[in-house]
């Protein structure tokens, strides 16, 4: 039964005629394939042909330019082969410098048998290692490709999840103005808030180069935006925001948005009459040790009276659910003049 290996194509770059037969001749019978160059030069010039060769064998000691000087341009090639270097004996630094120039191996010239030997086998295991290194890299091209294409499918999923969140928005705005009891009006418009919220974090996702996470930052301006667009006719409250830039997770900043969306939603009810103006403000911030963060949304309004705050029913239960799924809670500045709500979470 024969092998059906190609051959192993060789290129030995040596001056030394006699080793250099003997060399073609004994890996001959282990299927390599035998290209004898007697210099440098000539040994760059079967490169530059359209001879393919899988692995080089270079003498140090040659006529016109040595091994050292010879290296280098064999390793400036596009995936250039690997290189085992041949030298003498007593030479151990040069195959030392060889090796930090980009040698893959070295072998002791001589001429007894055990030369062959050696060389097939410094040949053999620079050819494993060179194989070993393209398989990690196409193992790791292959990983980069999946990431890729993983991150593309999630990139088109918020796509589609925040236009079809924009959809539905879009159908509770036309069902408005087909009614005329305004508190029905109302609930539609504090669900849609909520709506916008999530739709914005789906949004800033699939335009983002992280799939994972939000700088919420970012995140709390434009939804302070569209919230300010929406809240109502002129005379409305103001909202300010004064944010440091914090990075969370998507289901944080999911949590998040509606917690601010409700808040801001309570302030716009109840903390100025209408028509009066006045200011919402919502700050973010991180602890003094850094690894939880503050976010505050506050009013200068009449308070909370009694201590209950205003609007404590679905919108209080939603907030609770948020700020539970945070492991947190809201907590209430009696202290404040109007109303001071104060999340700490984990970051």
């Amino acid at each position: 039964m024969t092998d059906a290996r190609p051959p192993i194509r060789l290129l030995y770059i040596d001056d030394d005629r006699g080793l250099s037969r003997l060399v073609q001749k004994e890996l001959g019978r282990h299927g390599y394939e035998v290209t004898l160059a007697p210099d440098g030069d000539a040994g760059l010039a079967a490169l530059n042909g359209e001879a393919v060769f899988d692995i080089i064998a270079l003498d140090h000691y040659m006529p016109g330019r040595d091994g050292l000087d010879v290296l280098p341009c064999i390793l400036d090639r596009p995936s250039p082969p690997p290189v085992v270097y041949v030298t003498g004996a007593q030479e151990g630094r040069i195959a030392v410098a060889a090796l930090r120039a980009g040698a893959a191996d070295y072998v002791i010239k001589d001429v007894s048998e055990d030369f062959t030997a050696l060389l097939r086998s410094a040949l053999e295991d620079a050819l494993l290692r060179r194989r070993l290194e393209r398989e990690n890299e196409e193992a790791q091209e292959q990983v980069r490709l999946a990431r890729d294409r993983a991150e593309a499918m999630l990139r088109e999923v918020n796509h589609r999840v925040g236009n079809s969140l924009q959809l539905v928005s879009s159908f509770m705005s036309l069902q408005q103005r087909h009614l005329s009891d305004e508190g029905a009006r109302a609930a539609l418009r504090e669900a849609q808030a909520r709506i916008e919220a999530v739709a914005h974090v789906h949004r800033r996702l699939y335009t983002s180069g992280d799939m994972e996470r939000v700088e919420l930052d970012a995140y709390l301006e434009g939804l302070c935006g569209e919230l300010g667009k929406s809240v109502g006719p002129d005379g409305a409250p103001t909202i300010h925001l004064k944010a440091q830039p914090i990075w969370v997770s998507t289901d944080q900043a999911v949590s998040l948005g509606v917690v601010v969306t409700e808040l801001i939603t309570n302030a716009v009810k109840y903390a100025y009459a209408p028509g009066q103006g006045g200011e919402i403000r919502v700050i973010l911030e991180p602890d003094a040790e850094g690894r939880r963060a503050i976010l505050t949304v506050e009013d200068d309004g009449p308070g909370l009276g009694e201590g209950t705050p205003k609007g404590t029913g679905l919108g209080g239960k939603i907030i609770t659910a948020m700020a539970s799924g945070l492991r947190s809670a809201i907590e209430f500045d009696q202290a404040h003049k109007g109303v001071r709500a104060r999340l700490a979470f984990d970051l």
